[in-house]
């Protein structure tokens, strides 16, 4: 208790506004980032099923994902922009030491970011004005802009948790940078195909949830059918893939980050045989309280063998490992995360027996609820995935290199509470403005599916081909310019 007080004592004032501000803009920032990621190649997927089958739902479906990738894409510029800023002005310790030495990350996500905003706008643009074939391989390259800008960020996260490429002057100041021994770190591999497929199965399962409510309202048809088909058939194939790399990463972290590992499963003393607590509160005198024990687990899931070794937080100095506090946190978010993964995995599995077995989707209204909780219980395991990352490694932000009290900036706390709260507006302002963009664009296109059904094309929500040139209109439809023949494509973006 008295090294707890004193390490409180020597924490500067700005340090809480400025750790709860990053955690705030970053924690509403990961929830666009699945869709970032993920969504290009989701909706190219279907574009190219459409293009081959020659199914119009497909395509109507593809051109209205195509709608909500740009819409996405302009409110993560807000929030992803705002994130940039605060790494200069609340870490300026971290950034005026190390920049020269991971900045390359961040040089490599912006551009990135330009080349898949110019991307976005050629494939949203091209619908009903270049021909199919044309219009479908100009959007290829949308996807691979999107892992690119992935690249980029964990390049320089995982540099901040195996930090190497560089030697330090007789002042402490990083010289003689190797540019490729900083981006490619021991943790980047793992880390990022981790990030990476994760944002696949996030992607693909709050697509699916979408179509899965209203799967469960009573609208049966193709258009829904399809809608959840696909996401979900990504989502499930890749969610045992990503058992497998989060078991990659979690033994590297037991590898090269053991005080990390020892606050994931609150270990107080470094042992063997330790056991595997589900849940459970650590106290500062090692004790753990509430929870599941499992004999040996720990040991076996970290070697293999019950007997291995495992690293606990005392085998360093206090000041050098995350206080029993952090250790908690870090131990619930990922428990949650491993939780939430193995429901969803349960769901995948139920899945993909009944298609290889019976060749359809499950009939239960139980598994289209589970499949409807699966997209906001996928982003929560995201959630948790970066508090295991950010809280894990306390207290340093750059791994046994410097301290966040360190980088933090000299900005007085009253200032940065004030910077709070504006941003918190803003963000509610432009969350709100999003959310009511995707609602209207919803009663959009529900307003023009009615009015095909009305017409009898209960099969075809959008009869005209969505490629150009366009259709001569009809005599009376100058009032509708952006249609085909129906004189109605204005309703269908």
């Amino acid at each position: 208790m008295h090294n707890t007080v004193h390490l409180m004592a020597d924490v500067p004032a700005q340090m809480l506004p400025a750790r709860s501000l990053m955690a705030f803009t970053l924690a509403s920032h990961i929830i666009l980032v699945p869709l970032g990621v993920a969504l290009p190649l989701i909706t190219l997927i279907m574009h190219g099923y459409g293009l081959r089958r020659g199914d119009v739902t497909a395509l109507l479906l593809a051109r209205r994902w195509s709608a909500v990738m740009a819409v996405q894409f302009a409110i993560g510029v807000v929030t992803g922009t705002v994130l940039s800023f605060e790494f200069g002005l609340l870490w300026p310790g971290m950034m005026g030491r190390w920049g020269d030495v991971f900045g390359i990350g961040f040089g490599v996500e912006a551009w990135a970011f330009f080349l898949e905003a110019v991307l976005i706008a050629i494939y949203l643009y091209g619908w009903r004005r270049l021909p199919s074939r044309t219009h479908f391989l100009l959007g290829l390259p949308l996807p691979f802009a999107a892992l690119l800008g992935a690249f980029g960020i964990l390049a320089a996260n995982s540099w901040m948790n195996t930090p190497q490429g560089f030697t330090l002057d007789s002042a402490g100041n990083p010289t003689d940078v190797h540019i490729l021994k900083a981006v490619f770190t021991p943790m980047f591999g793992p880390e990022y195909w981790h990030f990476v497929v994760a944002m696949f199965v996030t992607a693909g399962f709050v697509v699916a949830g979408v179509y899965a409510v209203g799967w469960l309202r009573g609208r049966r048809d193709r258009y829904h059918r399809l809608g959840f088909t696909i996401p979900f058939t990504l989502a499930a194939v890749l969610t045992p893939v990503q058992f497998v790399l989060g078991d990659s990463i979690a033994r590297q972290v037991f590898h090269k980050q053991p005080e990390k590992f020892a606050a994931m499963e609150i270990v107080w003393r470094t042992d063997t045989h330790v056991p595997e607590y589900l849940y459970g509160r650590l106290h500062s005198d090692g004790t753990v309280s509430g929870g599941i024990k499992i004999p040996q687990l720990d040991s076996i899931l970290a070697g293999f063998r019950p007997d291995t070794k495992v690293t606990g937080l005392t085998a360093v100095p206090a000041d050098d490992h995350p206080t029993p506090l952090q250790a908690t946190i870090t131990h619930f978010a990922f428990d949650t995360m491993v939780f939430i993964g193995s429901l969803l995995l349960l769901l995948a599995l139920w899945y993909g027996v009944l298609w290889l077995w019976r060749r359809r989707l499950p009939a239960s209204p139980w598994f289209f609820r589970g499949a409807a909780c699966a997209g906001v219980a996928s982003v929560v395991a995201v959630e948790c995935g970066w508090i295991t990352t950010e809280v894990g490694r306390q207290p340093w932000i750059v791994y046994q290199y410097m301290r966040v009290a360190e980088a933090v900036t000299a900005t007085r706390a009253p200032a940065l509470w004030t910077m709070f709260g504006l941003v918190a507006a803003v963000y509610v302002f432009v969350f709100g403005s999003f959310l009511a963009v995707l609602l209207k664009m919803r009663t959009r296109w529900r307003l023009a599916d009615a009015s095909d059904t009305m017409a009898g094309r209960a099969e075809s929500p959008e009869a005209e081909t969505p490629y150009g040139p366009r259709s001569a209109l009809r005599a009376g439809s100058a009032s509708a310019p952006g249609g085909g023949p129906s004189g109605r494509g204005e309703d269908r973006p």
